[in-house]
């Protein structure tokens, strides 16, 4: 394990609730998918979510990563869209003043009961600096992935 190289995962969700998934490994044909993956895990259109594939603007070059195609990246993709979530319902609380706690998930957006609701699109625009962030959070929405197989 020490000499194998890991991939990685990075979806940043722009201010418009616009996304693009980056990949440190090359093009394997799946992109669709990933971006469908995505879209269902966070309830958007998949024409929504951008893949890069090889994304040396994100990534860099000359730092290891392994960039052949990798069974693992849906599982990546499930664990960055799962810190999406996590975040977001932080900052969904915030938004509507309630417990992140007492929110629910539902297709794309969290719901205090019946006194509100906030999109993935609502909260990344309030992730940007549109409201008060909770304590220790930090701004915009994004996570990364690290993983090997």
């Amino acid at each position: 394990m020490a000499d194998e190289a890991y991939r990685a995962v990075f979806l940043r969700i722009h201010p418009t609730g616009k996304m693009v998934l980056s990949l440190t490994t090359e093009s394997d044909g799946r992109e669709p998918e990933y971006a469908k993956q995505v879209a269902e895990e966070l309830g958007v259109p998949a024409l929504d979510v951008k893949v890069v594939p090889a994304d040396t603007d994100r990534f860099g070059t000359g730092h290891g990563y392994n960039t052949s195609p990798s069974d693992g990246t849906p599982a990546a993709i499930a664990r960055a869209t799962e810190k999406i979530r996590v975040k977001a319902r932080l900052l969904a609380g915030m938004a509507l003043g309630a417990d992140p706690d007492s929110l629910t998930w539902d297709n794309g957006a969290f719901v205090n009961g019946d006194s509100g609701a906030k999109t993935i699109e609502d909260v990344a625009l309030y992730a940007h600096g549109t409201g008060e962030l909770p304590p220790g959070v930090e701004g915009g929405l994004d996570a990364q992935a690290v993983y090997s197989d």
